[in-house]
């Protein structure tokens, strides 16, 4: 059999029966997919696989199949997993794609983003900057195009020049929702825009279900932002975990109800999930080992520039009440002229303040450090 008439077999599966069909995927198995083909093709003459691979170039959209170069990988996994009770699970047999982006190396760099149709503002804005943060960080972005955080992700992912792939639930040519029509063209310009349904068909309520295992294939991980108790987004999270992927959450307000799924994932799947709040926390999860392993401490203050022996001397000096030089030296054990010498600097600082009755600490020497000094010291004392 030549690699046309596969490809052939390959697309007229898809148009006939989607992808996975328990069956189908047997006797693709058993008997090769141009065989599978003659035998499905009996039920569905109307169909003509030469209509998507003759499209030509002036087609904005163009088909994939498994055993193309262009074939991603990745999906691969999904006909490795039991089906679980789900018929309709498994790799896909071909992929319609609008865009000029190919899809074989988006696992290796690319988040999948989902969550809650009717986000918050909280979680647009987080969705959005976490998106444009890994564009930054040249990562591609994988979510479904759907109002709330999908949307938010995208844009997010538009806005930093980055990489954005959309997965629908009917054929790329159908926009949906219709709002979003001019969104779906600007990820086809800069991104793709992907289906295992072929043009022409609408979007139905199990086939949202069906493309949430390509979301979470597609992508090394995937973040989960705001999500309420029967989210679909959870279902992505659910495919993500069978693929063994690694499942993120960003926390939410605990009195949003668009935040227990995620804190629900989150007690459930304890082990198994990782709190992020940023793309360096996301990369750690997806990336090589050791990214980005350093955290941001809090900035530094005025106590931070101080050396072992000011710290010391700091300390002694009381919070409310005065003490006096001859006194605070003899709770540091250093000679009173030394002591005096500290203090001068830490009250120009505005750390401790002198008044009539000795020194005592300010409201900003009674705050806490930024980052602890030990006794081998640090920066000199200022001044």
């Amino acid at each position: 059999m030549n690699r046309d008439e596969e490809r052939a077999a390959w697309v007229g599966l898809a148009r006939a029966v989607g992808s996975g069909r328990r069956a189908v995927e047997r006797m693709v198995h058993r008997l090769g997919p141009r065989a599978a083909w003659d035998e499905v093709r009996k039920e569905h003459p109307d169909i003509e696989p030469r209509v998507d691979l003759d499209a030509g170039p002036r087609s904005t959209v163009r088909v994939v199949c498994r055993g193309d170069d262009d074939w991603p990988d990745a999906l691969a996994d999904l006909g490795h997993l039991p089906v679980a009770g789900r018929d309709d699970a498994g790799e896909p047999f071909a992929l319609w794609i609008r865009g000029g982006t190919t899809l074989t190396t988006l696992r290796d760099r690319a988040v999948a983003v989902v969550g809650a149709r009717d986000a918050s503002d909280y979680g647009r804005h987080v969705a959005g900057t976490l998106a444009a943060s890994l564009a930054d960080l040249d990562w591609a972005v994988v979510s479904g195009a759907a109002f709330g955080i999908d949307a938010a992700a995208h844009r997010g992912a538009l806005a930093g020049d980055g990489l954005t792939v959309a997965v629908l639930a009917g054929g790329v040519d159908v926009p949906y929702p219709r709002a979003h029509s001019r969104l779906l063209d600007e990820i086809a310009e800069k991104g793709a825009v992907v289906s295992e349904a072929p043009p022409g068909a609408a979007p139905y309520r199990h086939s949202f279900l069906r493309r949430n295992r390509l979301i979470a294939a597609l992508s090394a991980g995937t973040v989960l932002v705001e999500a309420g108790q029967r989210s679909g987004a959870l279902n992505t999270t659910g495919h993500a975990r069978r693929l063994g992927r690694p499942v993120m959450v960003v926390p939410g307000p605990v009195t949003s109800r668009n935040s227990i799924g995620c804190h629900e994932l989150l007690r459930t799947y304890r082990e198994e999930t990782a709190v992020v709040t940023r793309a360096e926390d996301v990369l750690e999860e997806v990336g090589p080992i050791g990214t980005f392993s350093d955290r941001p401490g809090a900035p530094a203050g005025p106590r931070d520039h101080l050396d072992a022996l000011a710290h010391r001397v700091l300390d002694a000096v009381p919070a409310r009440a005065a003490a006096g030089p001859a006194e605070i030296a003899r709770a540091v054990r250093e000679r009173p002229e030394v002591v005096l010498a500290i203090l001068g600097p830490l009250v120009t600082v505005g750390l401790v303040e002198r008044g009539p009755e000795g020194y005592h600490l300010t409201a900003l020497g009674r705050a806490p450090s930024a980052a602890r000094t030990d006794e081998r010291g640090g920066p000199a004392c200022p001044g």
